[in-house]
């Protein structure tokens, strides 16, 4: 394994999904905000210490999660495929974000909506 490829490599990642994550974290926000207000009357009654500490622990799970695109952006920046991959890495992004918007919505209506 090239050593300088890999840090060149992790380096690039590095810089481009971290300035990327500031948009995913805004989104899933709006999405959580979005749900809580649709449901206020009810999320308003039940949201205390404990539901507020569950969205915090469910938001720090969703960046774990977006940690994964670190490893297939730099595996393939180390293949053949390396030219190509800057031009399409705002697909694995996209894809990723719908993922967790739907996850981050049918977990906080489940959280805020009616039981």
């Amino acid at each position: 394994m090239d050593t300088s490829l890999f840090r060149e490599s992790l380096t690039n990642s590095i810089r481009y999904w971290e300035k990327m994550r500031i948009a995913y974290n805004a989104v899933l926000v709006l999405v959580v905000a979005g749900c809580f207000a649709v449901s206020y009357s009810t999320a308003a009654a039940k949201f205390d210490v404990n539901m507020f500490l569950v969205t915090v622990l469910l938001g720090i799970l969703a960046n774990v999660a977006y940690c994964a695109a670190y490893i297939v952006d730099v595996a393939v920046q180390m293949s053949g495929f390396r030219e190509n991959w800057a031009r399409y890495r705002w697909v694995l992004f996209s894809i990723g974000m719908i993922f967790a918007s739907i996850l981050a919505r049918f977990m906080a209506l489940g959280n805020f909506g009616k039981n």
